[in-house]
């Protein structure tokens, strides 16, 4: 069997079919897209919504597109189907106003809109139901070149290589002392990690790497580090007054030690301090100003 048969199945016309395999060329938002197919489905249909001229051309005499990410070479791994509606054009200005391409490009994205292109196409697309309950577990072949990241569907042929029983979109949680979190990551947490933060409290580094500064603070507050991380995540500096001097999106979070959840808030006040003499976090050599 092969995706176009899957097409036909469900009454839409191979004909009129775009099949993405998306990997952005951006190490750093290639590096997170998988959480952004599993978890934000909002940023993973504005990343697909703009493309290059000869994209545009192809998908203005489409009427669907089917998604799919890259899942190792020669390989495909299914994300959704949308019906292509309409398109409105976007200058520059316009394309980086939109709340969702401001995200993505703290999360690496450069955008296509470059050189001498003044404005591109936006297209409406719409999730239809098409095999929902296979996102992350239906595997295709990928046709070469492997280069080729958009296809005809009808003028290919995608065999079917598996259909797994767990999606491969569910990431499996990292240990606590192999944390190594940007800033954006913060607003894309799978929601597997963001249920062990919220068990977690204890002790959490900032590493500055625009010159090597370092903060430490403390957790065991409403929802533990995940709701101290979801403040640096939303104000970037999380009320702390040295960081609201620097660029967010130069900081690194990690953790250097959890404690128990029952462990009484001035015993992990007193780690926290503990911590800031050790590594030397105090001004004016670190960004702890107290």
């Amino acid at each position: 069997m092969e995706l176009n048969e899957l097409l036909l199945g469900k009454g839409i016309d191979p004909r009129g079919v775009i099949v993405f395999r998306h990997r952005p060329n951006e190490p750093e938002l290639n590096k997170v897209f998988p959480l952004l197919a599993a978890d934000r489905p909002d940023l993973f249909n504005a990343y697909q919504q703009t493309h290059g001229e000869k994209v545009e051309k192809a998908m203005l005499s489409a009427k669907h597109v089917a998604s799919f990410i890259r899942h190792g070479s020669g390989k495909a791994l299914f994300i959704g189907a949308f019906a292509i509606r309409k398109t409105t054009p976007l200058t520059q200005a316009q394309y980086w106003r939109v709340p969702a391409h401001a995200e993505l490009r703290k999360l690496g994205m450069r955008g296509f809109v470059t050189g001498s292109r003044s404005s591109c196409l936006w297209f409406d697309l719409k999730s239809i139901d098409f095999y929902s309950e296979w996102k992350g577990k239906l595997i295709v072949d990928w046709p070469p070149p492997e280069r080729s990241w958009w296809r005809r569907a009808h003028r290919n042929q995608m065999s079917i290589h598996a259909v797994l029983e767990d999606s491969a979109l569910d990431t499996a949680m990292q240990k606590w002392n192999e944390l190594d979190l940007t800033w954006s990551q913060l607003s894309i947490l799978p929601k597997r990690w963001q249920a062990k933060l919220a068990e977690w409290r204890g002790i959490y580094y900032i590493f500055d790497s625009s010159d090597a500064k370092g903060y430490v603070g403390s957790a065991y507050g409403a929802e533990n580090l995940l709701g101290r991380w979801r403040n640096y995540g939303t104000s970037g500096h999380g009320g702390n007054r040295l960081l609201r001097q620097r660029d967010p999106t130069n900081f690194r979070f990690t953790i250097l030690e959890l404690v128990s959840p029952t462990m009484p808030p001035e015993e992990v006040q007193w780690l926290e301090s503990n911590w800031k003499e050790r590594l030397h976090t105090r001004q004016p050599y670190g960004l702890n100003d107290n």
